[in-house]
């Protein structure tokens, strides 16, 4: 992998994960359209994830900093309450990625399969706009839907499947606003990202010292690119349009299986 293709896809990654149209999708198609790309399982695609989940906790530090506060004795209990749904959403998304792991990290070497789950997350985002009723923010979520969006996140798993976008929409469609909805999908992202790295570790070492500057030119780009990208996300959620993401998302998934390699 060269500089070149560790700041390409660390930009492409930072500003597709928080736009609904599937990170892991873009960076499968993009590998495999990059000639001579390689790397030990998915270490780069981990590692780049892990970079957007440190602009998620830059640009969400006051949330992160009120759960965290919360988890101690006196703690506010709403928060407190915010935070339990949290790790229980993060039940179903970590036994997924465990059961599954050696099947699902065999689709990310399958860009048609991930072309033709953009169709799906199309589906999902014109149907989270268009069905979706907001009433109620996260004071009401509810262990039900907790789990609900965590089992959904555990299924984005698959490359082409948008996590923020099928999250978001699974939450809209069960009552939550767009805004708290993804909130509450960002801040569910940071365990996951975390189980998914420590999942990644052993890789670490099979790649060589002289290309860790390579993988942290890419982290980097992600991270940049990501903390604006998501400033630009949490505007258009407060309007509900997904439209335009899904129409994105069919286009792009079609193209692919039409005139990919």
């Amino acid at each position: 992998m060269t500089p070149f293709q560790s700041a390409l896809l660390g930009l492409l990654q930072g500003i597709t994960e928080f736009l609904p149209v599937s990170s892991s999708g873009h960076l499968v198609l993009a590998q495999a359209l990059l000639p001579g790309f390689e790397q030990p399982g998915v270490l780069f695609d981990v590692m780049l994830h892990f970079a957007t989940l440190a602009a998620v906790v830059v640009y969400f530090r006051r949330d992160v900093g009120r759960l965290v506060r919360a988890l101690a004795p006196g703690g506010e209990p709403a928060q407190r309450r915010i935070a339990g749904w949290i790790v229980a959403a993060t039940v179903p998304t970590g036994l997924i990625g465990v059961l599954f792991q050696d099947v699902l990290e065999s689709l990310f070497h399958a860009p048609r399969a991930a072309a033709a789950m953009l169709l799906v997350t199309g589906v999902l985002l014109w149907l989270g706009e268009t069905l979706g009723r907001p009433r109620h923010g996260l004071e009401r979520f509810g262990l039900g839907r907790a789990l609900a969006v965590g089992t959904v996140q555990g299924l984005a798993i698959v490359p082409g499947i948008s996590r923020s976008g099928s999250t978001i929409a699974a939450a809209c469609l069960m009552g939550v606003r767009p805004e708290d909805a993804a909130r509450f999908s960002f801040l569910l992202s940071i365990p996951a990202i975390v189980g998914a790295v420590v999942l990644q570790l052993p890789h670490l070492g099979g790649v060589p010292a002289e290309a860790l500057p390579v993988y942290g030119l890419g982290m980097a780009a992600a991270f940049l690119s990501g903390v604006a990208a998501i400033g630009v996300l949490m505007g258009a959620v407060r309007n509900a349009r997904f439209r335009w993401f899904a129409l994105y998302c069919w286009a792009l998934g079609i193209g692919y299986l039409l005139w990919g390699p």
